[in-house]
């Protein structure tokens, strides 16, 4: 095995064996809940790795969710979000790639190409919706990534609703790859973010200590006190 497939292994066994758990024994709880919002203008899908050669259990679940949830109506439109971060691919156009080819018309797919962490996912997602005019929007993702994000998005009051993948419905769903042409997601001089960044700089991404805000969509005066002090604040 080689030593670069390990960083992807790791956490795809993760969600395999906590999507299983107790942990997540309200995920259809919060499926359920946030299904009472639908039709949403938009969901947002963080994106994941991807190799160059095939995908794997991670971007195939949201991936297959995504079509899912927009077959059944349940969304109108998608973000696909992420940058090249550990291999020369932007994971959004690589999702977008394979959602086209699943049978997700183009014209509803959209990709946000800066986000290097899951919180950045969400909030650049977030104000792409807005820029772009949409007003119901919901994170649609794994039960592991949903159970760690959700918490950022109740500390900024983010007006995202939460549509996470239930496993019983994954497993009926149809999972076969369709074939795409990666080159259009791969970048030149690619340099990955283990070498253009320590690893208390990443793990301060992680904690979304990156995120440039833009101040009306932050509801609490002490954060707008906080991220100005701290030059991460654009004004509205």
């Amino acid at each position: 095995m080689q030593k670069n497939s390990i960083k992807y292994i790791i956490p795809i066994v993760i969600l395999l064996l906590t999507s299983c758990t107790s942990l997540f024994h309200s995920t259809k709880g919060t499926f359920a809940k946030g299904l009472k919002g639908q039709p949403y203008d938009v969901i947002i899908v963080p994106g994941f790795p991807y190799d160059g050669e095939q995908w794997n259990t991670v971007i195939k679940m949201r991936v297959t969710w995504a079509k899912y949830l927009f077959d059944k109506g349940y969304t109108k439109n998608i973000i696909f979000s992420g940058g090249a971060v550990y291999t020369p691919y932007i994971e959004s156009r690589i999702f977008k790639a394979y959602a086209i080819a699943k049978g997700v018309p183009s014209e509803h797919i959209f990709t946000e190409e800066t986000a290097e962490h899951s919180v950045e996912n969400i909030y650049y997602s977030y104000r792409m919706a807005k820029e772009m005019g949409f007003k119901k929007i919901a994170l649609a993702t794994d039960a592991f990534q949903t159970n760690n994000t959700r918490r950022f998005i109740k500390k900024y009051d983010l007006d995202i609703q939460l549509l996470p993948v239930i496993i019983d419905t994954m497993v009926q769903l149809e999972r076969s790859e369709p074939k795409i042409d990666a080159s259009i997601a791969k970048i030149d001089n690619f340099v990955s973010i283990t070498k253009r960044e320590s690893l208390t700089k990443r793990l301060s991404g992680t904690f979304g200590k990156h995120i440039i805000w833009v101040e009306k969509d932050l509801k609490k005066k002490r954060f707008i006190r906080k991220f100005k002090k701290q030059n991460r604040l654009k004004p509205s």
